[in-house]
């Protein structure tokens, strides 16, 4: 089974400031990092149940997150598994930035 990935606004702006930080010092380091979160995009579309849950489950078992490596540190993609094809990217975030919760 394969599951149809959808971005909030909210996610959307993440991805548009995360690339234009690195854009302002690094051109090829903005496309590798794109090139990151689409292949964990990619896993997520097949294995979401396979992230952690977000809060240690707080939430509820559906709200989790997907670590994407990059470089020394990389990003944390906060979704939530809307149904059962869907899954919703609610937020992303280097992983030195304040949590999004």
């Amino acid at each position: 089974m394969t599951y149809r990935v959808r971005f909030t606004e909210e996610a959307k702006e993440d991805l548009d400031r995360l690339y234009e930080f690195l854009l302002e010092s690094d051109l090829g380091a903005a496309d590798e990092a794109l090139t990151a979160l689409e292949d964990g995009l990619a896993m997520l579309r097949r294995f979401p149940f396979a992230c952690r849950k977000a809060v240690d489950g707080k939430y509820g078992p559906l709200l989790r997150e997907l670590l994407v490596p990059f470089g020394k540190t990389g990003y944390v993609v906060l979704f939530e598994i809307s149904g059962r094809e869907t899954v919703t990217i609610l937020a992303v975030r280097h992983q030195r930035e304040s949590d999004y919760y």
